[in-house]
């Protein structure tokens, strides 16, 4: 069995697929972006990918929702929770103070923002597709530092400048493993819905929510994108307890299902 992820090796996506049940002994296959790494499942170049969904200081992560609304056929089998803490890397001898140039993904960036801000203010930031791409391409640059894991510090040889440089305590990274089909219930699940509303009128919103609210579902998420079509046009995210299989949950999407107007089901599989 062949398992996606966010590469190159040494990412906290590998340390996440490392925790992850279903994808002991398989194969890891390390793409370039979050994108590709889902399209990969799409393709059947693999039969499951493990990505970043949500962090607990920066909240989601945009292209993950995005591609599993506006990509058919994809489901989320498992969830994967990783406390992240962040460090600053550089090659072995830079001082802070030779610190020219930031290199990491944006998630990162913004987890860190209190540390870059009083300790390297002014220093510009570069985005790159992943923490040990960015690690990689420190090791390669004079002047440059990268955010990231220890892991990616060993792989690259770098030293750490900085550590658990993240915005306050509890950082925490939620995974998804994307698969073609999603998991038989467990007893102790998480079902992730999204739709869109046929058109803005009061209480459009307010009804979905009731068809949970009634049957004393609880909500664990609920958050909107934009629509990519017009402006004031939005998905919205849910993500509620139990399993769509599941008398109280089917009710509940069905209810939904007769107010919206497209339902996109992501998945059903045990909490992490």
């Amino acid at each position: 069995m062949r398992v996606g992820y966010l590469g190159p090796p040494g990412t906290f996506s590998e340390e996440a697929l490392s925790r992850c049940d279903l994808a002991a002994g398989a194969q890891r296959v390390d793409y370039p972006t979050i994108a590709d790494t889902i399209e990969a499942v799409a393709k059947r170049e693999v039969e499951m990918s493990l990505v970043p969904i949500e962090n607990s200081l920066e909240g989601s992560v945009n292209v993950t929702l995005d591609m599993l609304v506006h990509r058919p056929g994809l489901r989320i089998r498992r969830e994967v929770l990783l406390p992240i803490e962040q460090q600053l890397l550089a090659r072995p001898g830079t001082k802070l103070s030779g610190v020219a140039r930031i290199l990491s993904h944006p998630q990162p960036l913004g987890q860190c923002t209190g540390f870059l801000r009083e300790k390297l203010h002014g220093v510009p930031h570069e985005i790159s597709s992943s923490t040990s791409e960015a690690a990689r391409q420190a090791a390669e640059r004079e002047g440059c530092a990268a955010i990231g894991s220890r892991a990616a510090a060993e792989r690259y040889g770098l030293a750490v400048l900085a550590e658990s440089i993240q915005d306050g305590e509890g950082n925490t990274t939620r995974f998804v493993l994307v698969a073609r089909e999603d998991e038989k219930p467990s007893g102790r699940d998480r079902t992730s819905i999204a739709f869109t509303l046929d058109r803005d009128r009061p209480g459009g919103l307010y009804e979905v929510l009731g068809e949970f609210a009634k049957r004393h579902i609880n909500l664990s998420k609920i958050e909107s994108r934009p629509n990519k079509q017009a402006l004031g046009h939005y998905v919205f995210f849910i993500d509620f307890e139990g399993h769509r299989s599941e008398p109280q949950g089917a009710e509940a999407i069905a209810g939904v299902l007769e107010r919206v107007h497209a339902l996109h089901l992501l998945g059903s599989y045990p909490r992490g």
